[in-house]
């Protein structure tokens, strides 16, 4: 195995350092006295992939080829990969840009790559020779392959379960909504902010309404851009159709239909409504397309998809998604939005609490509709400052590792983990850290509880979703910024002094 030092931190792009780089390459083209074989390092980052070409020479790597290139928008985002096409697309055009370089195929490559979570399995690999024979370099190559195959195959197994496929489609329908309703949420705080400090004179003046409707804008159409990309991600070949039956559930035209003696009601359900009339249409969809023929696939398909489609959801998922959406809003005002002191903060306290196992698991991305519908109806979601709360205890937690432990490599660790923790990032400390010492862990938990009380005790909500952490004060609704970090401050207080009292084991250097 090969091991390649990070070059995407070293190099600067300066022009002497490039030359340098060609010159060599063009030396190496025209003596062919190079005998040693190229290494060609791959660093995926972020922004960029950055491939380098090169060979050791003593203690000293030689490059004699490099190039950059960046993503494009949001194909990688905080080192993980959200659209496996457009980064494969990057590293391609770097490898070939390097080939042309050096003017010779590269067929092997060193990674190296790093985000939030790198996921390891031990396995064993066996090849049996028929009769005694000479082991190669091509035969350990070879089972080195094998072992690769037989740890993906563990990892696709583990991980390919319909729950977690479900909450992963959950995930991903939001996920490239974040963007908005971070954007929509810190105009809509602004205009809240205003509205709380200068009263009903701001909010009915031309100015508020505007900032208003820059800061609904996602909103507004939130069942349309969450029908599309439920359409997408359910596997639709023609994915506005989500978006038709979004615009169907919420039209105001519903207010004028009356159906069993009950007037129909735009909206209901929201976001639950919509993903599970999606649902429905793709699977029409796909059985359509079983027997139709392509020559009328174009139109037959979306008539019948549609037509099934809005009635199932008219009569019975709209209904079903209302009933779904309403024990989610009664749940909810009657837990830890509940006007009873004692259950709010002990709803908050479990809330907080359990939220980091849920992370773990992948559990907490089915919270995400409900946070979501909650935005849509009420106009803030209670339930997110209580849960970030659990990320917020991870920094305490992380505060009594760094000032216990004597392990400089730990305390290394940490101290790079706290600025991602404090911005809300917090699977640096919780793998990295916490989780490995297994008491700050149950720290952080418990820090976790008395937060999320906090934050239900003062009932603070959040106007949009997609950060945590400080940037979340951004956000926080009816200008109750200054219990919110009251509610921060006792998450990093409470963290720290459970884990300051748990202890755990020093890892030995």
């Amino acid at each position: 195995m090969r091991y390649l030092t990070d070059f995407a931190d070293n190099w600067n792009g300066s022009g002497n350092y490039k030359e340098k780089v060609s010159e060599r390459a063009l030396q190496m083209n025209e003596t062919q006295t190079f005998e040693q074989p190229y290494v060609f390092g791959l660093d995926i980052g972020t922004r960029n992939v950055v491939g380098t070409v090169g060979y050791k020479e003593g203690n000293e790597f030689v490059v004699v080829a490099q190039y950059i290139m960046q993503h494009e928008t949001r194909a990688m985002i905080d080192g993980q990969i959200h659209d496996i096409g457009r980064v494969g697309s990057v590293i391609r055009t770097v490898k070939e840009e390097l080939e042309k370089q050096i003017e010779c195929p590269l067929t092997e490559v060193c990674i190296a790559a790093a985000g939030r979570v790198l996921k390891t399995v031990t396995t064993n690999v066996e090849y049996e020779y028929p009769e005694e024979t000479v082991v190669t370099r091509e035969d350990i190559h070879t089972l080195d392959l094998l072992g690769i195959e037989k740890a993906q195959s563990i990892l696709k197994e583990k991980n390919d379960t319909k729950f977690k496929n479900i909450l992963k489609k959950l995930g991903n329908i939001f996920i490239p909504l974040i963007p908005l309703f971070v954007a929509c949420g810190l105009v809509l705080a602004v205009n809240n902010i205003a509205g709380v400090y200068f009263g009903d004179a701001y909010k009915t003046t031309n100015t508020a309404q505007i900032i208003g409707l820059i800061g609904n804008a996602v909103f507004s159409i939130l069942p349309i851009l969450v029908g599309v990309n439920a359409s997408k991600e359910f596997g639709s070949q023609m994915p506005m159709i989500g978006g038709a039956l979004g615009g169907v559930i919420s039209s105001a035209t519903l207010a004028n239909i009356t159906l069993f003696g009950k007037a129909l009601t735009p909206g209901r359900g929201g976001i639950i409504s919509v993903i599970l009339v999606v649902a429905l249409a793709v699977f029409i969809e796909k059985q359509c397309r079983k027997f139709i023929p392509d020559v009328l696939d174009l139109f037959v398909t979306p008539l019948i998809t549609l037509t099934i489609s809005v009635l199932a959801a008219l009569f019975i998922l709209q209904p079903v998604g209302g009933a779904i959406s309403d024990a989610m809003g009664i749940l909810v005002s009657n837990t830890i939005a509940s006007d009873n002191t004692i259950v709010s903060v002990l709803s908050g306290a479990i809330s907080g609490g359990l939220f980091l196992p849920l992370v773990m698991t992948g559990m907490h991305q089915a919270l995400t509709p409900i946070h979501a519908d909650l935005i849509a109806n009420v106009g803030y979601t209670i339930l997110l400052p209580a849960l970030a709360a659990a990320g917020m205890a991870q920094v305490g937690a992380t505060l009594a590792v760094i000032r216990k432990t004597k392990n400089e490599r730990l305390k290394k660790t940490a101290k790079n983990g706290l600025i991602p923790g404090f911005l809300g990032i917090g699977e640096p400390l919780i793998y990295g850290v916490t989780l490995p010492l297994g008491k700050p862990f149950l720290g952080a938990c418990l820090g976790a509880a008395v937060g999320g009380a906090v934050m239900a005790l003062f009932k603070v909500g959040a106007v949009a979703l997609g950060v945590s952490g400080l940037p979340l004060t951004l956000l926080i609704a009816d200008g109750k910024i200054l219990v919110f970090l009251i509610g921060v401050l006792a998450s990093y207080a409470a963290g720290y002094f459970f884990t300051s009292i748990l202890g755990f084991e020093d890892p030995v250097e």
